[in-house]
């Protein structure tokens, strides 16, 4: 059995190669240099974890995961051309660096090399795969529709939020276990506990996220504070104050949401306080990790095979606050 830091160095490892052809070194450099800007790599190191929960590593895993990591750089690539932002992990987008329409085919040329690693592995894992991957890399794309549709929407009901969010980020987590699960050889009820560890686990990562933007310590979180509050985002704090708010408060929440003032960070902060939020947030996090915790336990193998997901879980997962 390999800790969670052991895996996530091997996967660092194995996938530090050039992934595209030389030439048209106008369309490969782009994802070559996309790539080099580094990440967590949690999700391609949670498919070896979920392969290892039930067997060795299968060398099929490696491929496996990396077309989940290609994957999600993909999406990264679109997403970035869609928010129009001009930096990713500090570094300049790759639409801001080549352009959009180098972006979008670099973008649609990393999703066909993530088909081409997953050609890889044995042809008896490959239907089940596949079928899981493509399911997954759909409900992304639905996941990221809905969460442009929903900036345009007036209102939006937290179950709304949470269904986006569930399709945006967390089954591609979910999904990324359950394909470790199956070269792993688990039996179905086994991977469906798996992948529910994955999602709730994805949705408290969520949550914590939305609360750092507003409540962080923007040393520890390595951003600016309040960056969603600026962008009237909606998120599992602006939802919920709606929700709870007096009517004045309601009312001075939508106006400082047109009006966008100077201090409207610490005015918003100011309603959610009063409101509560900062303490519903934690709780509701909480909640998503217990459920994600004891579909783990629920997992028919022993103890000890579990405890790199559970160092998985504290990484994701910060309890400090």
């Amino acid at each position: 059995m390999h800790s969670f830091k052991e895996l996530v160095q091997q996967f660092a490892n194995h996938f530090a190669v050039r992934h595209f052809p030389q030439s048209p070194a106008s369309l490969y450099d782009p994802g070559e240099y996309f790539l080099a800007l580094g990440g967590k790599r949690v999700r391609p190191v949670m498919c070896l974890m979920g392969n290892e929960l039930f067997d060795n590593i299968h060398a099929d895993a490696y491929s496996v995961a990396t077309a989940i990591e290609l994957f999600h750089n993909f999406t990264l690539i679109h997403d970035d051309i869609m928010d129009a932002a001009p930096l990713r992990r500090g570094m300049e987008t790759v639409h801001k660096k080549y352009g959009d329409s180098t972006a979008l085919l670099t973008g649609d040329v990393m999703m066909i090399q993530a088909y081409e690693y997953l050609n890889k592995i044995h042809p008896s894992h490959l239907p089940q795969i596949l079928q899981l991957f493509n399911k997954t890399a759909r409900e992304v794309c639905e996941g990221q529709q809905l969460d442009m549709d929903f900036e345009k929407q007036e209102h939006v009901s937290l179950d709304e939020y949470l269904h986006m969010i569930s399709l945006k980020t967390s089954v591609l987590l979910a999904a990324s276990l359950e394909m470790g699960a199956i070269l792993g050889g688990s039996g179905g009820g086994n991977r469906q506990h798996l992948y529910a560890f994955g999602k709730n686990l994805g949705i408290a990562f969520q949550i914590q996220d939305d609360y750092l933007d507003a409540f962080g310590d923007p040393e520890k979180f390595g951003k600016d504070v309040g960056g969603d509050i600026r962008q009237n985002k909606k998120t599992f704090l602006l939802l919920h104050a709606l929700e709870v708010a007096s009517p004045e408060q309601k009312a001075q929440l939508q106006q400082l949401m047109l009006d966008n003032p100077t201090d409207k960070v610490q005015q918003v902060l100011a309603i959610f306080k009063a409101c509560n939020v900062d303490q519903w947030a934690n709780e509701l996090k909480e909640k998503y990790l217990q459920t994600a915790l004891q579909h783990l336990e629920d997992i028919a193998v022993v103890s000890t095979r579990k405890q790199p997901l559970k160092e998985l879980a504290d990484f994701l997962i910060q309890r400090e606050h």
